[in-house]
């Protein structure tokens, strides 16, 4: 796990996880905290764990959501080609998150999806729960409403990131360089992560 500085994209923490998850992140964030990590906005891909990690940890933190991660899973969940006029306009709706950069362009989008639900929600819930159109239906109503308050700071203060694009980029690289080294032990995966991060921020 990696903590990303918006401002200069350094790396300001990382942990090495075999998976991230609550009991990780949670007392690393905790102890970040306490040594005086107090950020005013975290962007983030909404993992539930990790959420809630830092919901915790920094109470006072507002959690930009990553509108990449939201429109590729409320896509993904609509499939392809929808089937109903419902999915075909709703994944439409979505296709336009990531290119939102203007108030009136949000404006525009909350005021589209209000209107989706309010022509579509009884429909939605007289499908048979157990087909799969109602599923995918549901889930990325879910998504959007659970996300809905936090899609859009970066509106606000052009310091915070509307994806986590930048450290998705740095992970890939991470991991395409660490491929090369395959076999290494769990200790020497640590000093590796650690050095790759520390030459990073000296590259910057």
């Amino acid at each position: 796990m990696n903590l990303m500085g918006a401002v200069d994209q350094r790396i300001i923490a990382h942990l090495y996880v075999k998976k991230e998850s609550f009991k990780e992140a949670y007392p690393w964030f905790s102890n970040l905290h306490r040594q005086g990590l107090n950020p005013k906005f975290i962007t983030t891909d909404g993992e539930r764990s990790i959420l809630r990690a830092m919901k915790l940890a920094w109470p006072q933190a507002k959690l930009q959501r990553c509108l990449y991660h939201l429109q590729h899973e409320g896509m993904r969940w609509l499939r392809s080609y929808p089937k109903t006029e419902a999915g075909k306009e709703l994944r439409a709706l979505l296709s336009q998150l990531s290119r939102i950069k203007t108030k009136l362009e949000r404006e525009a989008f909350i005021a589209g999806y209000k209107d989706w639900l309010t022509r579509y929600r009884d429909y939605v819930l007289s499908l048979p729960r157990a087909t799969i159109v109602y599923k995918d239906l549901q889930r990325t109503i879910v998504l959007i409403n659970n996300a809905l308050a936090d899609m859009f700071y970066y509106l606000e203060d052009n310091k915070v990131h509307a994806t986590t694009n930048a450290l998705e980029g740095f992970h890939s690289r991470l991991k395409a360089d660490y491929r090369r080294h395959r076999g290494l032990s769990k200790y020497h995966k640590i000093g590796f992560i650690h050095w790759y991060c520390y030459f990073k921020n000296r590259s910057n």
